[in-house]
């Protein structure tokens, strides 16, 4: 089944500029691998943390390897193919989906560091994934000759269990800030940082979004890579990995890393509730649910918000690619429009979702069903900060009414 209410995957395009086939391709490696996520998610969520065979699929699709250059060997295709191919495996599990668009997505970032990182890790080994946690204050890291003394605790860490590697984002300043503060992205090796088991989450429990601690680790100044640097335009990375792709303003990009996680659920939910309409009578008056006029508008009006949140997470990532081809660098109006679009169009799959779990009755609640699962992962994935549209609004109509963003990582 192509799903309800939008066109058939072999329909999806990675945009102008793209090679078509290639990507084509790659969403159906990610999609033959539904039916056995959605076996394992139990088993996924009783792990809290993705199977072994789950990791070694995605491993063995060349899933975790879309977005890095192809000069290590990597498929190098358009940013766009972090929504669609979150959308095919969240229709399967959405924690996979999840972290699947987190470590596929530090190796594009990857591209974007100083040579001597990315060969650091992808000459040792190109496979490796690499873990993050971007929330800058949680880490505190001050100069030193060759690089930076970091230390700090960082929670929300997905994927860091597998992970050799992890990009931390910590605040760079004196003891009293006399030179005023820096935001920066540090490298870091497994064996300079704690694992604290903590996710226990009624949500994408199987995440294994685990805290991190940092005490005092020396990260040499190449292993690093400054927010300024990442907002759009060259990067240190650009010298040898000159595609647009590693142009793109990182930051105002940040909620399409996730957001086809949300869609993806949201299909699923949809896909699950229509199949189960066409055969299912009602428990109370055995009249067929798919002949109830109220079943025909919750699936009119849970489509809608799918498609237009489909459309608006991929318009805006071929937009961004489209601009970075021009060599064009977006204004702080078009940035925030994108934050403002990626939180709203997940807003809406989680509204759809919401809205299908609500008309199931009764039969959502079972354990052993799959949409309480769809329905808890939902909002999990909405609690992301990326996808607080008072927030993404907020800034937004500061913008537009002429006052600075507050968001400083743009």
């Amino acid at each position: 089944m192509a799903g309800i209410g939008h066109k058939p995957d072999a329909s999806l395009s990675a945009g102008p500029g793209g090679d078509d086939r290639a990507y084509a391709a790659m969403i159906a490696r990610a999609k033959l691998l539904i039916p056995q996520l959605r076996d394992r998610a139990s088993q996924t969520e009783e792990l809290r943390r993705l199977p072994a065979e789950t990791e070694r699929d995605l491993h063995d699709a060349g899933l975790f390897r879309i977005v890095p250059p192809e000069r290590v060997g990597c498929s190098e295709l358009d940013y766009v193919a972090l929504v669609d191919c979150a959308d095919a495996l969240g229709r399967g599990d959405a924690s996979v989906a999840w972290n699947f668009a987190n470590l596929a997505s530090h190796h594009w970032m990857l591209g974007m560091f100083d040579i001597r990182a990315q060969d650091l890790v992808w000459g040792k080994d190109p496979n490796a994934l690499i873990a993050s946690s971007f929330i800058f204050p949680a880490g505190r890291a001050r100069k030193v000759n060759g690089g930076y003394v970091l230390r700090g605790s960082w929670p929300f860490s997905s994927g860091v269990e597998s992970s050799e590697w992890n990009m931390l984002a910590s605040v760079v300043a004196s003891d009293d800030e006399a030179d005023g503060i820096e935001y920066r992205i540090f490298l870091v090796n497994k064996s300079d940082y704690k694992i604290t088991d903590t996710w226990n989450t009624s949500g994408l429990r199987g995440t294994g979004s685990n805290d991190v601690e940092v005490e005092d680790a020396f990260v040499a100044e190449p292993m690093t890579v400054a927010v300024s640097d990442l907002a759009g335009g060259p990067t240190p990375g650009s010298a040898v990995n000159p595609n647009a792709l590693y142009a793109l303003p990182v930051f105002s990009l940040f909620p399409y890393v996730l957001s086809g996680v949300a869609l993806g659920n949201a299909q699923a939910c949809l896909d699950d509730y229509v199949d189960l309409a066409r055969h299912r009578a009602s428990t109370y008056n055995r009249a067929k649910l798919g002949d109830l006029q109220t079943t025909q508008i919750k699936i009119a009006e849970a489509s809608s918000k799918i498609d237009a949140a489909r459309l608006i997470m991929r318009a805006t990532c071929i937009e961004a690619m489209t601009e970075a081809r021009r060599g064009h660098v977006p204004g702080m109006a078009a940035k925030t429009r994108w934050r403002r679009d990626g939180a709203y169009s997940v807003n809406l799959c989680t509204e759809a979702v919401s809205l299908l779990f609500a008309a199931s009755g009764a039969r959502g609640l079972f354990t052993a069903g799959v949409l309480q699962r769809q329905f808890r992962d939902a909002h999990a994935i909405n609690s992301h900060i990326a996808f607080n549209f008072d927030a993404a609004g907020t800034n937004y109509g500061r913008v537009a009414l002429g006052l600075p963003s507050e968001n400083l990582t743009l």
